[in-house]
């Protein structure tokens, strides 16, 4: 595995984003936190999204960025609409890792981008989940109380 398929599926310095996503659930991913402008839902779209325009893009399916694309959601998924983005994230992770094992420059390209943007949101997804004291041995900070370790 090299670097680029290690940023994009996880690993290397990044956390591998069925860990993030382990044990999610509707209730919490739906879940608002005060300050914030999006949920994890809203998070999860917007990566499930921008993924498979990326991964388009890399490929050669697409030539350009789609026009049309909503990458923020204007109302939170159902629980089969959650299903099937969870499903979609999965399905475009193995495929950028697949890409990223010989990519084009142009795909080298695309992917690096797709794994810091990636990144980016994959933390927040983290830090959302540590805010309402449900990621592992995580107690809530909202109402007064820590992040513990």
């Amino acid at each position: 595995m090299n670097l680029l398929q290690a940023s994009l599926g996880g690993s290397a310095a990044f956390r591998e984003p069925e860990y993030i996503l382990e044990n999610l659930t509707y209730d919490v991913a739906t879940r608002s936190v005060p300050g914030l402008p999006y949920t994890i839902t809203d998070l999860l779209h917007h990566l499930s999204a921008t993924m498979r325009a990326s991964l388009d893009l890399a490929s050669g399916r697409a030539s350009s960025w789609p026009e049309d694309l909503e990458v923020w959601p204007d109302t939170p998924p159902t629980g089969d609409q959650w299903a099937q983005i969870r499903l979609e994230i999965a399905l475009a992770l193995a495929e950028a890792v697949l890409l990223a094992e010989d990519p084009s420059e142009r795909a080298r390209e695309i992917l690096t981008d797709l794994a810091v943007h990636n990144a980016y949101h994959w933390g927040q997804v983290a830090l959302i989940r540590r805010l309402h004291g449900d990621w592992s041995g995580a107690e809530p900070v909202i109402g007064g109380g820590t992040v513990g370790e």
